[in-house]
């Protein structure tokens, strides 16, 4: 019998756009002998999906069904697209963890965790396991001064939002008279502002998942960007950045870059596919952490579609993976 899975796509953040491709190259690569897919809008305003009718059916957030032609829709599983908030923060995964509905991302502690980029870079510092640059977090009507936090660090930083994606809010800053803006940019897609040293060397992120209980990482990606750094326009603008899949790097960095990025997984407790981007130092050698992105972007040039086709998978063998170990882990657990 095909099972019923619900596709979340949306939510509450400027990268809602980007969210509905994801969705869409998901959907176009889930079995349809396999699966029955609902694509359902998450905002504001209400959840719901949209018939091939034309018809917009709100979700019954009592149960997390749909009720379509008098016949009630439950749920198997929830492929969830959102990248931001409430899908990549925790807010959905606590729902439906209350529901018992299984779901294909990392839970709402761990979500919530790596979300918030400065208390993840306190877990991670702690384990000892990457570097991590030194930074500063400010909140939002919060007094501070732009000489306080150079006496912390050093520039040029990078200024960003605590809490967003797909980079909006960042920027990098070269001059004192630089920060005070960029500060005020940040705090416009958040509350709370993380200010970094910046790390000169190669960026390389590497998507790794975990499937019947074994740990995989995907070839990794080398982000060459034509401006200043990977920001909104690079990550979506055709032509200005080059990502190189796989990366051209030598086996012990790609051993190094697999091993530290496997490791963070495991002891952060991640599930399903999840990317996580580094610095190489170029002085050092030594890597550096940047983030973890729990719902990495998937329209269909994204890195983990990238990913995904140069280790020889195809797409819908990669999501049909996810999906049906998301069931069994969910089985073994109930």
């Amino acid at each position: 019998m095909k099972k019923n899975i619900a596709l979340l796509a949306g939510g509450y953040s400027g990268e809602y756009v980007i969210s509905i491709k994801t969705a869409d190259t998901i959907e176009k690569n889930l079995d349809a002998t396999l699966y029955n897919v609902y694509k359902i809008i998450v905002t504001r305003e209400g959840w719901w999906h949209e018939t091939p009718a034309g018809e917009k059916v709100a979700v019954d957030k009592n149960d997390f069904t749909l009720h379509i032609d008098g016949v009630k829709v439950v749920f198997d599983v929830v492929f969830i697209a959102i990248h931001g908030t409430p899908g990549e923060d925790g807010r959905i995964q606590g729902y439906l963890d209350m529901l018992q509905i299984p779901y294909t991302t990392c839970n709402s502690i761990v979500s919530a965790l790596t979300f918030n980029k400065s208390y993840c870079n306190k877990v991670v510092k702690d384990m000892n396991v990457v570097g991590i640059a030194n930074s500063v977090r400010l909140i939002k009507n919060e007094s501070y001064s732009v000489g306080n936090i150079l006496e912390q660090l050093r520039m040029p930083v990078f200024v960003k939002p605590n809490e967003s994606g797909s980079s909006l809010g960042v920027s990098k800053v070269k001059m004192v008279e630089e920060l005070l803006p960029a500060i005020e940019k940040a705090f416009r897609e958040d509350n709370e502002v993380l200010i970094e040293e910046f790390i000169e060397g190669r960026e390389l992120t590497i998507g790794v998942y975990k499937v019947q209980g074994r740990l995989h990482a995907l070839p990794a990606t080398e982000i060459l960007s034509k401006n200043e750094f990977f920001d909104y326009e690079a990550k979506y603008t055709p032509g200005v950045t080059n990502e190189v899949t796989p990366a051209q790097i030598d086996d012990s960095t790609r051993e190094l870059l697999e091993s530290k990025a496997m490791t963070l997984y495991r002891h952060l407790n991640c599930r399903g596919v999840v990317r996580m981007d580094f610095i190489l130092e170029r002085a050092s050698g030594k890597l550096f952490f940047l983030e973890v992105n729990t719902m990495p972007g998937q329209s269909e040039n994204s890195i983990v579609p990238q990913q995904v086709r140069a280790s020889g998978q195809t797409l819908k063998d990669f999501y049909g993976l996810l999906i049906e170990d998301c069931l069994q882990t969910h089985a073994a657990l109930v």
